[in-house]
Parts: structure tokens; sequence; C-alpha cells
């Protein structure tokens, strides 16, 4: 959907607010972000340090245009994610940016319908709600049933309540791009 040169864009606009929360500077965007959609879209920015998870946050739907939700999630990502302290300066060569950008939510009447490679997953109950990005499932060499277990549980709920009639099943795909891999 997007060209190289595009995503080479966004990936250094999210390395630029990264680096500058790290060293507490001042978030400076370049102009050039806003020619490549207004258009409103979900987004996340994953942060790994060594392979491991280092920070993860995005809108599950698109509330902002990506020139603006890019930056406002990357600097989300390194400053704000709770499982997380705050990137420091000395660990910014380290991180490995990753950006996901999802179609709209699409409900589903059956949890046969999830596609492992294909889908992400968001679950709702009640006020609990969890999202796991299709990528989860494939790096974790998941099923789909234990991909909708750790959705569940992500949700604070319990592993099986996937089968319960009251929770709301919602799949979407991702446009997946990170530093240092080809796209």
């Amino acid at each position: 959907m997007f060209s190289k040169e595009q995503k080479d864009l966004m990936l250094s606009t999210a390395r630029d607010v990264v680096s500058s929360c790290a060293r507490n500077e001042k978030i400076i965007v370049n102009d050039a972000l806003q020619n490549i959609s207004d258009e409103p879209m979900g987004v996340f920015i994953t942060l790994r340090k060594n392979e491991e998870l280092r920070g993860c946050i995005g809108y599950v739907e698109g509330y902002k245009p990506l020139y603006e939700a890019i930056p406002e999630m990357s600097e989300a990502a390194a400053t704000r994610d709770p499982r997380f302290d705050p990137v420091k300066e000395d660990e910014i060569e380290e991180i490995n940016l990753e950006i996901s950008l999802l179609s709209p939510l699409e409900k589903i009447e059956s949890p046969e319908q999830v596609e492992v490679g294909k889908h992400g997953l968001v679950i709702k109950k009640g006020l609990n709600k969890g999202l796991l990005l299709p990528q989860v499932a494939t790096e974790n060499k998941w099923d789909s049933k234990t991909f909708l277990e750790h959705t569940c549980l992500k949700a604070n709920l319990q592993p099986d309540s996937w089968k319960d009639e009251e929770i709301e099943i919602y799949v979407f795909s991702a446009e997946v791009f990170s530093e240092g891999s080809e796209y």
C-alpha cells in the first residue's frame, strides 16, 4: 500500500521521536510526513531491544491521520508503555522499530474465521478488551486456538472466554515493516 520511500520516512520519523524522547529533547517531526496520507488509520509502534519487546502502543482504529498518529504512538511506546520504564539514551542504538498499519476492524461471527498469519485480534467482553497484532501469533508459532486464548488473557479474561456467546471477536490485517528488513 505504501512505497519503500514512504515506509522509510515513517520509520525515520519514529526513530527521531524515540531518540528525542530518550534524550529529553524537543520532538520535531519532518513536515514531509504530512504528504504520506491524511487518512486516519490504526497504527502501532513496536520497540524491541535484543529481539525482546521493549514497548508497544498504538491506536486500534483510525482516530488520527498517520502524520499525527506515528509521532504520537512513537513517543508513547518510548515513554508510556506501563510494562516498561521509559527508553533511556544509552538504549537508543539497541532499539529496533516496527510499524504496523492496521486495516479497519471487522467483527466475525465464528472463531473458525480467524486466520493465523493474516489476522490480528481484538476480543471484547463488557469493559474488557485485548488486542494482539497479527505478527504475534506467527512469531510465537501459535495456532488459532492459542491465539484466541492469549488475546483473552490480554483482555484480562479467562483463556477459554473466546467460547462465550457474549464475547465479541474482531479481526484486522496489518501492513508491517521494520528497521533492517526488506519491505
